[in-house]
């Protein structure tokens, strides 16, 4: 039987420093992660997301606590034997996109598939059916400096798949994208999680993204707590928005609404008086 929970955190803390200086940037953390779901970790700056996020992602060692991942206690393994754990089992997907410059979008995927010595006769085929579903056949030979941000992060979201991961993680894969952009990045998340059945966990400040989340967890000072933010759905536009932080809100029938911009709010008034 395929256990259910993917990965489960428990009691994480990584500090930097020690004595006076000494920072709790991830502080007792446990949650768990079942295959097929796609989680945001949201937070504001410096609360530990991105510490987090690379802590199961096995790129820093953890000061205590432990991660598994497919059953595996990753954080009593050997610091030689983790980078083929993480090349198998987890794919990453960066702000930055991390592409190599001087390489085409088809030859990034190469590399990577190279690397975990894939017959050098199946590289090509993989790369080229990878960057094909995501929408990419025509940018296959170009560059990164020709490719919009959009195209970038999806090459970056082929390269993570490469080795067909049980986890991928997406540290601010927003960050550099316009909203319509970074919408779409989000969704083809989603509908790897969903259709391939992997999981996927997300670290953003980005509240435009959260309807595609199915649980947001919410990080501070090193914290985590699941429904710790009151978040609700703008009627007009269905972006999902922090309660206590929307700028527009309005009362009808008894129950308030709360909206994202004066725009959303004027269209909902003038709605609900015809």
């Amino acid at each position: 039987m395929v256990k259910e929970n993917i990965l489960e955190v428990k009691n994480l803390t990584k500090t930097f420093g020690s004595g006076h200086t000494l920072v709790k940037a991830v502080d007792d953390v446990s949650f768990d992660v079942k295959r097929g779901e796609v989680i945001l970790i949201m937070g504001p700056s410096g609360s530990g997301k991105t510490t987090l996020l690379t802590t199961i992602g096995a790129l820093l060692t953890p000061t205590s606590g432990s991660i598994k991942i497919l059953d595996k206690e990753i954080t009593k393994e050997k610091v030689s034997k983790l980078a083929r754990f993480r090349l198998k089992f987890i794919g990453f997907i960066f702000q930055t996109f991390n592409l190599l410059e001087s390489l085409s979008a088809l030859e990034n995927i190469e590399v990577v598939l190279g690397i975990a010595k894939v017959k050098p006769s199946l590289q090509k085929e993989k790369a080229i059916k990878l960057l094909e579903n995501l929408g990419l056949k025509d940018r296959l030979n170009y560059l990164p400096k020709e490719l919009s941000g959009g195209e970038k992060q999806r090459v970056s979201i082929a390269r993570a798949l490469a080795l067909d991961p049980q986890v991928i993680l997406a540290d601010e894969p927003t960050a550099n994208l316009d909203s319509k952009s970074g919408h779409h990045v989000m969704e083809i998340l989603r509908k790897i999680a969903k259709e391939k059945n992997k999981t996927v966990i997300i670290v953003s400040h980005d509240q435009r993204i959260m309807d595609i989340a199915d649980r947001v967890l919410w990080l501070e000072d090193g914290r985590i707590k699941e429904g710790a933010v009151g978040f609700v759905e703008d009627p007009v536009c269905q972006m999902k928005i922090e309660k206590e932080k929307a700028p527009f809100k309005s009362t009808f029938g008894g129950k308030e609404f709360y909206f994202c911009s004066k725009k959303c709010k004027e269209t909902f008034d003038t709605n609900k008086e015809s």
